[in-house]
């Protein structure tokens, strides 16, 4: 039997989850979360082998949580069920640790195949990432700017994009001021940008942001 949790904003959402996979005698939901850290909570206090969970959350978002998941449940299956496309995220999260990514637009039977390989404690990667994991090896040096920050870089630059102050990041992320500070500096070196508002141009252009 394949315990899930699934965290996802929207109520619809979590209950179609929910009947989709009450239709397969091997798999069982022990647990639902609508926030980062109601999923955080859900993994401190229930058993389960695989996390499917959206990234768009209001608060703490999927990013947010997935590196405080990896850090309380290292074993832990984590599926990203996302409605951003595969090229915006996909490559970013496995590398952060997820275990595996799918775009919400996929087939049903696919979310089912991933959630049996990542139970497995294996990454499972759809054909679309597999065709990124490769292109990025052949394009290394034409890498969006964004591609290049660290995991608490993408995680800070996401929230200033977003319109978030240095003081909230902080509070957010478990962190003082000046290191977030610190890392909005370096962020910004790295993208070759000067303002906040140069970095919201450039998440809502690459679709990073809605």
């Amino acid at each position: 039997m394949i315990k899930i949790g699934i965290v996802d904003d929207h109520a619809v959402v979590r209950s179609g989850l929910k009947a989709f996979f009450s239709t397969f005698v091997d798999f069982r939901v022990v647990g639902e979360a609508a926030t980062g850290r109601e999923a955080i909570d859900m993994v401190r206090t229930t058993d389960m082998d695989v996390l499917v969970m959206d990234l768009s959350m209001p608060g703490q978002s999927g990013i947010d949580a997935l590196a405080m998941v990896r850090a309380k449940a290292p074993q832990l299956g984590v599926l990203i069920l996302s409605g951003y496309p595969e090229e915006h995220y996909a490559v970013n999260l496995i590398r952060q640790g997820a275990s595996g990514y799918l775009n919400k637009e996929c087939e049903p039977e696919e979310i089912a195949n991933a959630i049996r390989t990542v139970a497995l404690g294996r990454r499972y990667i759809s054909a679309s990432v597999a065709e990124l994991l490769a292109g990025q090896l052949e394009r290394k040096d034409s890498e969006p700017p964004h591609k290049h920050l660290s995991e608490r870089e993408f995680q800070v630059f996401l929230k200033l994009a977003k319109g978030e102050s240095v003081g909230s990041i902080g509070e957010a992320l478990s962190l003082s001021v000046k290191t977030i500070s610190t890392y909005r500096t370096r962020l910004m070196e790295k993208m070759n940008l000067s303002t906040n508002s140069d970095l919201t141009y450039y998440a809502i252009k690459t679709q990073l942001i809605d």
